[in-house]
């Protein structure tokens, strides 16, 4: 095997294309029968926003983050925080074969999940930590590793409703993870933390064509200003301001979908009023304008068949 290259190999950021843009995700395989094997001469290192969650079908996957250097046998998953810096490379001489799983994970969290967005949050707490139940629970790795390849194959046969069933499989590998975690530190914050903040987050749900003062949901909870910013990042995973411009987002996609009304018109119905701030917001959450997303999902089916047909990546490249 050769030894690892230096750290001084460009990061490069990838550009996450998805498969179906209404679902947030893209997922591939990934097969290399080449006899050349170990860590390359230049073997740069690459990140993107999306979560990734790679499982190996066949052969060995050497991977590297800044956390550690690991490899992964058949079976095995492994999961990457966003924007996680990582490396991978054909580790013996045997065929290779793996999925890698890219989503969006915030994106699959509606009004009814959204209190357990605290779980999955990187600003409290890094992914990673998951990779400890891969390793130490047989049981919790194969349940992981059979969602996710259910998951690969609907987007494969993409059936009618496969988007449902890929939904319900995501949440699936959610409630495992939630569940199979830390116990104490997920049923504290949502029967304490969660319990208190439910008036702020009700307000919100009622007040998001309003202007929405920081101040004002302060007095509704008695807390001071600073004591609640800090409390509300620390039970949510999000600062309050984040919050609140998610809900607005999330609430102008639906009114993009099922209404006719203007870009302007939703801006103000979503309580923005700056159209270069709406704009803005929109394709942070987006990666796209609100024209362009409003396009998009009108010609999905579209995207999806030209998707459908794998890129040029799918069943032929190793990422290095």
């Amino acid at each position: 095997m050769k030894h690892a290259a230096k750290l001084e190999e460009e990061l490069v950021k990838e550009e996450v294309i998805y498969q179906n843009p209404l679902l947030f995700l893209k997922i591939w395989e990934i097969a290399s029968e080449i006899s050349g094997y170990g860590i390359p001469d230049t073997w740069n290192w690459h990140y993107h926003k999306q979560v990734e969650f790679l499982v190996v079908r066949s052969g060995h996957l050497g991977i590297q983050t800044k956390h550690e250097f690991t490899v992964l046998g058949p079976g095995d998953v492994i999961v990457l925080g966003s924007s996680q810096p990582h490396r991978t490379y054909k580790h013996t001489a045997d065929p290779l074969c793996y999925v890698v799983f890219q989503v969006d994970l915030l994106q699959h969290f509606d009004p009814s999940t959204m209190p357990y967005l605290h779980c999955f949050s990187e600003l409290t707490q890094p992914l990673e930590i998951f990779n400890e139940l891969f390793r130490g629970n047989e049981e919790v790795r194969r349940s992981a590793h059979d969602l996710i390849m259910d998951i690969y194959r609907e987007s494969q046969s993409r059936k009618l409703g496969y988007e449902l069933a890929i939904t319900a499989s995501i949440k699936r590998l959610l409630l495992l993870l939630m569940r199979s975690g830390n116990r104490d530190l997920f049923d504290s914050a949502e029967e304490t933390g969660l319990t208190r903040l439910r008036p702020a987050l009700d307000y919100v749900d009622a007040h998001l064509t309003d202007k929405i003062a920081v101040e004002d949901v302060c007095a509704l909870l008695n807390l001071s200003y600073h004591y609640f910013i800090k409390y509300f990042k620390k039970i949510m995973g999000m600062s309050f301001v984040d919050y609140v411009n998610y809900k607005r987002i999330r609430k102008a996609e639906r009114l993009l979908l099922t209404g006719d009304l203007s870009i302007m018109d939703v801006s103000y119905e979503v309580g923005i009023s700056n159209m270069a701030q709406f704009y803005k917001l929109f394709k942070r959450h987006n990666e796209c304008s609100p024209k362009e997303f409003k396009q998009r999902m009108r010609g999905a089916s579209s995207l999806e068949a030209s998707a459908g047909t794998g890129g040029a990546e799918a069943g032929t490249l190793l990422r290095y």
